[in-house]
């Protein structure tokens, strides 16, 4: 392990926040570029699509990437995920028609979606245990950011120069990166604590894609234009189908890809609800109050973007601060209890504004801190709860479970939130609701500061 002040830690942990950018930037620029994209590209699929399909793509490889992290290592599998994401940057740019970007951005997102969690689980083969919290807290702020900046990025290249290069700007910083991790990263062995011929559950993974594709097709399908036959109802039948069959073969398989024991752990089926509820607090926020802005209050796109800035901000600052509270042994329980305090009290101030003064975009901008102050609490917290109090064996899958469940409870809580949701008060009143429940959840996390609380003794090895 490397000392945190030696550069030659501090410059791989560049590239690691670097790729995490990228593919944060990726999930949301094209929002403000689709009209332009809509006039230049031939049709045939709809160009929502595009959209779609990296969020579909990258989603169902999160937890795949843990696994294989956890038999093969981080750094080969960190690589090929950033040489998949490099490549589908360079497809994407070089697309001609709608059926070549859709295509290239499934295999930008089939990289992608590997970044967040094996840059994750990077930081312990680089920084001893007392950094990683603080670290992790960096890379979960930029990665937050870059989210929300995505847009605001898309429109300034449609504007001054073409649609491509919100696709080709990746490719210089991508070979950047994978460069220098290459060289720079140490070649660590998989975990010595994996039982002999422990292998892929194949069968596992394909019925783990089945329910994602399914489900998350469900929460897109006002948007897709999907054949008549693809009907909602059957989606969500197909999604229930494999997810029951999912949790069938995790119970008896002999190397699950999702050991359901995990889970038994109460600190990490808590820290796994919460990852889930930022989801569904964080998407709830950047899609609903933009949408009101601009069609009520008649802001332009970049306009209603920058008024998410206090979030931004809050993510930011809370998310460092959160990472040295956590180094200096502060209990994850009441931090975590903070952090949903804090976001009650945003939904709180957001229902409020919409019931008394709904045209104060200045209001409704400022209510959003205390949203980005929990989030940014809450994003390392999840982290490094998931990890500590998992195996080593099982140490990447138990990281990218939480984030796969970060994913689709945005996605599928936006998706549920815009079909039952009646006005954008009852939306935040039934966020505000989920994080009630995420607030009894951490009665189960970590209420000591040391490695003793987890129920560790010494450090692990990963």
């Amino acid at each position: 392990m490397r000392n945190p002040s030696q550069p030659s830690a501090r410059l791989p942990f560049a590239m690691l926040m670097l790729t995490l950018v990228l593919a944060a930037l990726d999930q949301t620029i094209l929002s403000t570029a689709l009209p332009v994209m809509a006039r230049e590209l031939a049709g045939g699929w709809p160009l929502a699509w595009a959209f779609s399909a990296y969020l579909l793509a990258a989603t169902v490889v999160i937890l795949l990437y843990g696994r294989l992290a956890d038999l093969l290592g981080r750094k080969p599998m960190l690589l090929l995920a950033l040489g998949l994401f490099l490549l589908g940057s360079l497809a994407c740019g070089a697309s001609q028609d709608v059926r070549q970007l859709v295509l290239a951005r499934a295999l930008q997102g089939a990289g992608g979606g590997g970044l967040m969690t094996l840059s994750m689980l990077t930081v312990p083969e680089l920084f001893a245990a007392e950094e990683r919290g603080r670290l992790q807290a960096l890379l979960g702020a930029a990665y937050g950011v870059s989210t929300m900046f995505g847009p605001l990025l898309g429109g300034a290249l449609v504007q001054h120069l073409s649609w491509h290069w919100a696709f080709w700007l990746n490719v210089p910083l991508a070979a950047l990166a994978w460069g220098v991790l290459a060289l720079s990263l140490p070649s660590k062995p998989a975990s010595a604590r994996q039982a002999p011929g422990a292998r892929i559950d194949w069968p596992g993974a394909v019925l783990l894609a089945g329910a994602l594709v399914s489900l998350l097709l469900a929460t897109q399908h006002g948007k897709l234009n999907l054949p008549e036959r693809v009907s909602l109802g059957l989606l969500l039948v197909l999604g229930a189908k494999f997810t029951l069959g999912f949790l069938w073969r995790q119970r008896r398989a002999a190397h699950p890809l999702l050991p359901l024991s995990l889970f038994a752990r109460p600190a990490y089926a808590a820290a796994s609800f919460i990852g889930l509820t930022t989801g569904v607090a964080l998407y709830a926020a950047v899609v609903f109050l933009p949408q009101h802005l601009q069609a009520d209050l008649h802001l332009s796109p970049t306009a209603s973007a920058w008024h998410l800035l206090p979030l931004m901000a809050g993510v930011t600052v809370a998310a460092v601060t959160s990472g040295k509270l956590l180094r200096a042994k502060r209990p994850a329980a009441a931090l975590a209890r903070m952090a949903c305090v804090l976001m009650l009290l945003a939904f709180g101030l957001l229902v409020a504004v919409l019931r008394w003064v709904p045209d104060a975009a200045l209001a409704l901008s400022a209510s959003l801190l205390p949203l980005g102050l929990g989030l940014g609490l809450l994003f390392p917290i999840v982290t490094v709860v998931a990890q500590r109090v998992s195996p080593a064996q099982h140490m990447g899958v138990a990281t990218a479970a939480p984030i796969m469940l970060r994913s689709l409870g945005g996605a599928a809580g936006v998706a549920l939130l815009a079909a039952w949701g009646h006005g954008l008060q009852a939306v935040f009143g039934c966020v505000a609701a989920a994080v009630v429940l995420a607030l009894l959840a951490c009665s189960w996390l970590p209420a000591g500061g040391g490695r003793q609380a987890f129920g560790l003794g010494a450090p692990s090895a990963s």
